[in-house]
């Protein structure tokens, strides 16, 4: 039997994965059912499935459920502090997009689909792990449970209980790196019947500093998420009261004001939420594994934190299937063949922070941007955006950096040639 300790999205769709492999699984969830209880107010911070995410969800004939409640996004829209705002496509062509779902439907979507060949048991709070024998105990409303498994993975995201366990024994280490930056969530309702803004477009406030984005729904609202310093004048503790909400919003986001007409209450009522990002020593031990944020949470400036779990998945199932199903081979081999891509994009998605909420407003960086989409127009299949490997292909992540290296050195010594020969053709023209 395999035990999966986290009812989130990585969670369920491993579950998905391995029940179609003919595996036995147990899913352990600390939450009450949130089909029933809820999502967490504040907590969600809308998805971006892309490619990465996408591929995994059609393995298991999801992607068609998924996409139906999800609404596509085929660039940002720029919102500066005065004047008009401005589109910038994620695509050479404009068609790509990226695909805006909350996550807790797309973690209804999951359950019910897991629950489907997996048994699935709700208000289970790990407490202890045996990674040698894979035996369990948890916390429940009815008393201590005990439970052992062949094999336990861990999907329980970035303060994972497994993790936890495996600390505890000293089978790894972690880091633990924060951001000067947390997070908090508003709600841009629907205006008579009707989105309030573009539908179509990711929304960024870039402020410098701070920058506040916003992502469509089904119902037409949008969620709106704060990317704040926790400290300082223009932080999250320095804006408490009523009136300092309402000066700062109305100095900085004065288009946002008139959209929101329960902004003080939403702001004050919502939690600040932690960014950071979560790096541990060793995945595996024994019968035990991490997988997904569990192992290697990243900040949401990329939009591939899901995206890059549910590649996970397709991984460990690749892994699995070149073991023969043995899995103290399968645990060590996705541990080898995966760690470098996770280290790429965390990298990625901290240095995506400052384009967003600074470089995008640049006029440098849209003239930088048209000159690739260009490239990408003019040399089709041999030049691609980082944008665009990372969100719209399945080229692991740790290759995406060493082929826009490849291309901008192409790129820069065409026209380095180019420019000699302009100059061959003056000299001559001169004599």
């Amino acid at each position: 039997m395999i035990a999966i300790v986290g009812g989130g999205l990585a969670g369920c769709l491993l579950a998905c994965f391995l029940t179609r492999r003919g595996e036995e699984v147990v899913l352990y969830e600390r939450r009450a059912d949130p089909r029933a209880a809820g999502a967490e107010r504040g907590r969600s911070i809308n998805l971006a499935l892309s490619e990465r995410g996408l591929d995994a969800l059609r393995r298991v004939d999801l992607v068609a459920d998924v996409l139906a409640g999800a609404l596509p996004m085929r660039g940002r829209m720029i919102h500066p502090v005065e004047g008009e705002t401005g589109f910038q496509p994620y695509s050479a062509d404009g068609t790509r997009a990226i695909n805006s779902i909350s996550r807790a439907a797309l973690n209804d979507i999951l359950l019910d689909a897991a629950g489907k060949s997996a048994r699935i048991v709700f208000e289970h709070r790990l407490t202890r792990l045996d990674p040698e024998s894979g035996e369990m105990r948890f916390d429940t409303p009815g008393g201590e449970v005990h439970a052992t498994a062949d094999v336990v993975l861990g999907a329980d995201g970035a303060g994972s209980a497994v993790r936890g366990q495996l600390l505890r024994v000293g089978a790894t280490t972690e880091s633990l790196d924060f951001l000067d930056y947390g997070y908090k969530e508003l709600t841009i309702p629907a205006r008579a019947g009707e989105f309030a803004l573009d539908p179509g477009a990711l929304h960024i406030w870039p402020r410098g500093r701070s920058m506040m984005i916003a992502l469509p729904n089904p119902d037409r609202s949008f969620t709106a998420t704060l990317f704040w310093p926790t400290s300082g004048t223009a932080g999250f503790a320095s804006l408490s009261s009523p009136a300092a909400v309402e000066r700062y919003f109305a100095e900085h986001y004065p288009d946002v004001v008139p959209l929101i007409p329960d902004l003080v209450e939403d702001y004050q009522l919502n939690p600040v939420g932690l960014l950071g990002t979560v790096r541990c020593t060793s995945w595996q031990s024994g019968r035990a594994g991490l997988i997904g944020d569990a192992a290697h949470a990243i900040v949401p400036f990329y939009g591939q934190g899901a995206n890059c779990a549910f590649e996970d998945v397709v991984v460990l199932d690749r892994c699995l299937t070149e073991a023969g199903g043995d899995w103290a081979r399968a645990l060590p081999l996705f541990e080898a063949g995966r760690r470098a891509d996770t280290e790429a994009i965390a990298r990625m998605a901290l240095a995506n922070f400052v384009e967003m909420r600074d470089k995008v407003a640049s006029p440098v960086f849209r003239l930088g941007q048209r000159i690739e989409h260009s490239l990408e127009r003019l040399l089709p299949g041999r030049y691609v955006s980082r944008y665009e490997l990372v969100s719209f292909s399945t080229v692991p992540y740790a290759q995406v950096g060493r082929r826009v290296r490849r291309q901008h050195g192409a790129v820069a010594g065409a026209g380095a040639v180019a420019a000699l020969a302009v100059a061959g053709v003056a000299r001559k023209l001169r004599r």
